[in-house]
């Protein structure tokens, strides 16, 4: 396994532990969508002040890239959470997550599209099975509770989801990418600060009894759940075409239901276990035969 398939599984281990923060967290009163937003803009703040500790040069950028940069921020992180959790007020749970999971859908069209990414049949079939295994993992027997505008909202939050990939194997021709996952945040933070109720949520954690705690949870929540897993995603996709990332990162499902087993006591059914084999078989799938190719992308981008 070479280091780019390890970062962007990584991410998307990291990004399957959600539901542990979003437990504690919603049991101090947050609700998804102040989570969700708090999360965004803990994340682009220590985003910041990691480069301004680190290395102030990464975060200059030139001004014709600013349009990608808010794409990135507003049309992908902040769009996506947006469409997501409207999503999820309108249908299941589990439906909400199997239409966010159709990003790599559109990740590969896009890339093919803009990026020039050739669509080979591994990698449709790797789809497909990973889409399936999704499915399996997400427990959806029925979609009698989806609207119209609950799935055309949940594709939207699919397409926003893919388009980090997008934007990101752009900028990562020029840009660090430290300096493409920090403005990325700190834009959609931006952003979020207009969806959530500050005020609101400032009270919950100084009314919790334990406002420090609260508090560094939510920074933990942002560091674990998105500094981490976006900046290994973006480095990932370094050297890992955006589709076969896209793809890939579907193991955060699988990572999820685990999740629920190990610490929260979710029983395993058989369904869960066809999910994770077909999450797993996909992974392997697209990896096979990339020995290959691995002089070619060691090439790519060596200045990073």
């Amino acid at each position: 396994m070479n280091l780019s398939v390890f970062c962007i599984l990584l991410a998307g281990i990291l990004w399957g532990t959600m539901g542990i923060f979003v437990r504690y967290l919603s049991a101090y009163g947050f609700s998804s969508l102040q989570i969700a937003c708090l999360r965004i803009i803990a994340a682009g703040i220590l985003f910041f002040l990691y480069l301004i500790a680190a290395d102030k040069d990464k975060l200059k950028i030139q001004r014709k890239d600013l349009p990608l940069f808010l794409g990135m921020g507003w049309g992908s992180i902040l769009f996506f959470t947006i469409c997501y959790f409207t999503t999820i007020q309108t249908t299941s749970l589990a439906i909400a997550a199997i239409l966010l999971y159709t990003s790599p859908v559109f990740v590969v069209l896009l890339s093919a599209l803009f990026l020039k990414e050739k669509i080979t049949g591994k990698k449709i079939l790797a789809l497909c099975i990973a889409f399936l295994g999704c499915v399996f993992v997400a427990g959806v027997g029925s979609t009698s509770d989806l609207t119209g505008i609950g799935f055309l909202i949940g594709l939207c939050s699919g397409l926003g989801y893919g388009l980090y990939s997008i934007f990101g194997s752009v900028l990562l021709k020029k840009y660090h990418p430290y300096t493409v996952s920090a403005y990325a945040f700190i834009f959609a933070g931006i952003g979020a600060l207009f969806l959530v109720n500050i005020k609101d949520a400032a009270q919950k954690i100084t009314s919790s009894g334990n406002a420090p705690f609260v508090l560094g949870f939510v920074l933990l929540t942002a560091a674990v759940t998105a500094v981490a897993p976006f900046l290994l995603y973006t480095v990932g996709l370094l050297k890992t075409e955006a589709g076969k990332a896209a793809i890939m990162a579907m193991i955060e499902p699988l990572v999820a239901a685990v999740t629920g087993i190990a610490v929260f006591h979710e029983k395993l059914t058989g369904q869960s276990m066809i999910g994770i084999v077909c999450i797993f078989g996909a992974i392997l799938l697209l990896n096979m035969g990339n020995g290959r190719k691995k002089g070619n992308d060691d090439e790519k981008r060596n200045h990073f």
